[in-house]
């Protein structure tokens, strides 16, 4: 076997040996929800279940319903808004020379990089005062806001593949901002849209800081319900490893589904520039 041929049957065997590595959390997570509490040990944690047990998703389905359509409100509501402001913003700050535009998207990219923990006892300050506290429009309205630097830069980096001599004709007959926003730049934005809202929504469905500080129980999203089922000291191990699979299944499917897309979106210049 040459040499190269070497290499590559070690780097397919390297890479077999980190995916069952890297799938031994996932395994260990399903057999588990799929056991009984009394078969549930140190000793047994590896073997599969001898009888399987489904009664826990029902239980874990039942506790979390309620969280589950916060967390389904939450995401898609502040993912679509972010989405529509990060596409004005980044159409608006690639095609138009505004006062201080060099400046202004600096400071957006900026954005990106302050810690969540940084701003939250000043964000929950301003929650109280303008008594957006404990529900989920506040809640929708910080992942809006914190979204909007990650949404402009992407929807930025891509409008500046469409030749401003294309909005210049536009310009020229006839339409005006939103026209040529309308009928030009929003068929263009199909891949900068996906790639959005997937990142988005992934996102906003997995954050717990925000969730856990700035919502009361009954607006609660499922990661923050989910953290609540395994903090007791005495936890059924089944009930919290089916609620955690069923609170990963939406994100598992929008990258099954939608992730061939998503990548195309990045190759078509969602993250160039």
């Amino acid at each position: 076997m040459k040499p190269r041929g070497v290499t590559r049957v070690l780097v397919q065997v390297l890479a077999v040996l980190l995916a069952i590595i890297y799938l031994i959390p996932v395994y260990m997570t399903i057999t588990t929800s799929l056991k009984s509490p009394e078969d549930i040990n140190l000793m047994t944690a590896w073997r599969l279940p001898s009888k399987l047990n489904w009664e826990s998703y029902s239980i874990a389905f039942k506790q979390f319903a309620p969280h589950l359509k916060n967390s389904f409100v939450l995401a898609i509501v502040a993912t679509l808004l972010s989405a529509i402001m990060g596409s004005f913003n980044g159409y608006v700050l690639c095609k138009y020379n505004i006062p201080g535009g060099k400046i202004i998207m600096p400071l957006v990219v900026f954005g990106m990089f302050i810690p969540y923990q940084s701003i939250l006892v000043p964000l929950f300050q301003f929650m109280q005062k303008t008594r957006l506290y404990g529900g989920l429009p506040g809640l929708i309205l910080v992942h809006v806001v914190y979204g909007l630097p990650i949404t402009t830069l992407l929807f930025r980096s891509f409008y500046e593949e469409i030749p401003d001599e294309l909005v210049g004709a536009a310009g020229i007959d006839g339409a005006d901002f939103f026209g040529i926003y309308r009928h030009l730049i929003m068929p263009l934005s199909g891949p900068p849209f996906l790639v959005v809202c997937i990142w988005q929504f992934t996102q906003i469905w997995n954050e717990f800081l925000f969730a856990v500080t700035l919502t009361r129980p009954d607006a609660q999203p499922i990661t923050v319900a989910l953290a609540n089922l395994a903090g007791g000291q005495a936890v059924s191990w089944n009930l919290p490893m089916a609620g955690s699979i069923l609170a990963a299944l939406p994100t598992v499917l929008v990258y099954v589904l939608l992730g061939r897309y998503f990548v195309r979106g990045l190759l078509a210049g969602a993250l160039k520039g």
